[in-house]
């Protein structure tokens, strides 16, 4: 697969993410009349609840946040860190009322999200630690967070990161400790196993398989009895048990008066002239 898929899938789990909290995700905004694409957006709503645990690196989310992401392909190098600077120029002049009244800089983060840690940019920039993985840097007069998905620190809270780590137990961790929210977010994750197997990236002991069980799992845990049960028709469930299991709770007046509901089998009558006389 191009590396373009693993953007899609990058920015189909953050929507899935933060689904259902304040945030509203937007991908691949365009920027211009020319074609060029900010990877993701994600902008703070005026309702909705925050997230309950961000994931390392998104602690300083402002109402605007304007994400550039590279995957293992592709170093986030200085020319990257030009090309998030024009986006958020060209993006700003857009959300803003007018070009003489733009919204306040303070409204604005831009993050830089990698599988690989940038040597080169290392040398252009001073990447300041702020937690493992995490780092800020100033490009220009602007203000950037990188965060390296192949260091972050392995924590249920950034199974999202660790899923696009390209790391073997880092990658098996993330998958087996997210919880996705939208329908295609079940097929986007199945995909991304799938491009690490297909491009032997590293060697998966996580299989699709393996997270098409856990699906089940989790939902069984979620589900009701009645939503587990629903769509199969009696006999099929009844099947599934034993018939001590099947009574089990029901009293013997119970079933005494349910088997006298039971239509009773009739006879066969029995035909005429087929009775043989006993010999003398």
């Amino acid at each position: 697969m191009k590396f373009t898929d693993w953007h899609k899938l990058f920015g189909i789990t953050l929507t899935d993410f933060f689904t259902d909290t304040a945030y509203t995700v937007e991908l691949e905004k365009d920027l211009s009349l020319k074609k060029q694409f900010l990877d993701v957006v994600i902008i703070e709503k005026k309702e909705g609840q925050m997230p309950d645990e961000l994931p390392d690196g998104f602690e300083n989310m402002g109402k605007h946040n304007l994400i550039s992401y590279k995957s293992l392909h592709e170093p986030f190098d200085d020319w990257s860190a030009d090309e998030l600077i024009g986006h958020f120029v060209n993006y700003r002049k857009q959300v803003s009322p007018s070009l003489k009244k733009l919204l306040p800089e303070d409204d604005f983060r831009l993050y830089a999200v990698c599988t690989r840690y940038p040597a080169k940019l290392e040398k252009e920039a001073e990447l300041k630690p702020v937690k493992k993985g995490v780092y800020d840097f100033r490009w220009g007069s602007r203000n950037m967070r990188l965060i390296v998905t192949s260091l972050i620190s392995e924590a249920e809270r950034n199974a999202m990161w660790l899923m696009f780590s390209a790391v073997t137990d880092r990658v098996s961790y993330g998958f087996s400790h997210y919880n996705g929210k939208i329908d295609e977010m079940s097929t986007a994750m199945s995909d991304l196993l799938r491009m690490y197997e297909t491009e032997r990236i590293i060697a998966m002991p996580y299989t699709i398989e393996d997270y098409r069980n856990e699906i089940k799992q989790r939902a069984l845990k979620i589900l009701t009895p009645e939503e587990r049960l629903r769509g199969l028709p009696p006999e099929e469930i009844f099947k599934a048990f034993p018939a001590e299991e099947r009574l089990k709770g029901l009293s013997p007046e119970e079933i005494r008066a349910y088997l006298k509901k039971l239509p009773k089998k009739v006879k066969p009558a029995k035909k005429k002239g087929t009775t043989l006389k006993k010999s003398a």
